[in-house]
């Protein structure tokens, strides 16, 4: 089994996802699980984009793959990232970040789903997303993580190529054990906010940076359940006084 997770920009506008295009998606989840996916959900709102993620048995990837672009284009505002996606690599353009990461057979499982929007950030988002993936790597119940973003065209399973024009990444790490996630989730998101311009955002924030920056969200997948962990880091890290 693997985690997947498929983040995209189909939003009208730059800076926000719209309650209608949010409720559309949820409303539409089912289709999905109802091909086998064994817990999927809308994870990460971020800036303008979405991600979806799902814990599905390695043979349905593919189909599953299929299945989420099928509900993102069908609720699109905007074609947008989903129109870059070609099978044939070399007319494959900037398109949906996509990212997945093994799940132990004997542990139920638990996951941890970075996402980034950037505005004129795009130079340096990868190099974020590398330093969560780096910080997590090796962690003492870390079952494994998404791997390392590269300036190449990437093929996706079931649906195609995108090109290295793709920005606005997502990592997804597999947990062991729940009590490991804030470890896990602290070490990646400090990792990621200790590079220039990158800030922190609660889901489904509508984001207003001044360019030359990143944003990221961070979200937990437990027991199968989606929860939004900047709300707990951002109180976890205040000083006390």
């Amino acid at each position: 089994m693997k985690v997947i997770a498929i983040g995209a920009d189909i939003s009208s506008n730059d800076v926000s996802v719209s309650k209608t295009l949010i409720s559309n998606i949820e409303n539409n989840i089912y289709r999905i699980k109802d091909l086998g996916a064994e817990k999927v959900g809308l994870t990460n709102i971020t800036g303008d984009d979405v991600v979806v993620s799902a814990f599905v048995e390695d043979y349905l990837i593919e189909d599953i793959n299929n299945s989420i672009v099928d509900v993102l284009r069908d609720c699109a505002e905007d074609i947008g990232d989903l129109k870059g996606i070609s099978k044939n690599k070399k007319e494959a353009s900037e398109g949906i970040s996509y990212a997945e990461a093994k799940v132990k057979n004997d542990k139920y499982p638990d996951a941890v789903i970075l996402a980034f929007d950037t505005y004129a950030g795009e130079n340096f988002v990868d190099d974020i997303a590398n330093s969560a993936i780096e910080a997590a790597s090796g962690m003492k119940n870390l079952s494994d993580i998404s791997q390392r973003i590269n300036d190449e065209t990437k093929e996706i399973p079931g649906l195609g190529f995108v090109s290295n024009e793709t920005d606005d990444p997502v990592v997804v790490a597999t947990i062991e054990d729940m009590e490991s996630v804030g470890a896990i989730a602290g070490a990646m998101v400090g990792a990621a906010l200790g590079n220039k311009n990158v800030y922190l955002v609660e889901r489904g924030t509508p984001s207003y940076v001044i360019p030359g920056s990143a944003i990221l969200s961070v979200s937990a997948f437990l027991n199968g359940n989606i929860m939004d962990l900047a709300i707990p880091f951002n109180e976890k890290t205040r000083i006390l006084r």
